[in-house]
C-alpha cells in the first residue's frame, strides 16, 4: 500500500459540474474546479463519527464567508 504523504488531487463530475478532490494526509477537500473554497473534512472527524456535524458547520461557516 502506497502511503499518503503529499496532498492527492483528482477531478471528478457531478451532475453537470466539475469539481476537484484533495486527498491530504490530515483531510479530505471538495471543491469546484476553478475555485479555491470548499467542504474540508478532517479524517479524524470521519473516523469519530462528527462527519456530518463537521460538514454541516464547515459549509454554515463558508457561507458566511
Amino acid at each position: 500500500m502506497t502511503k499518503l504523504d503529499r496532498p492527492l488531487k483528482r477531478e471528478i463530475e457531478v451532475g453537470n459540474e466539475q469539481y476537484v478532490v484533495t486527498l491530504s494526509p490530515t483531510d479530505i477537500k471538495l471543491t469546484r474546479k476553478g475555485h479555491r473554497k470548499g467542504i474540508v473534512l478532517a479524517w479524524k472527524d470521519l473516523l469519530s463519527g462528527d462527519a456530518a456535524l463537521a460538514t454541516a458547520l464547515n459549509a454554515s461557516v463558508s457561507e458566511i464567508e
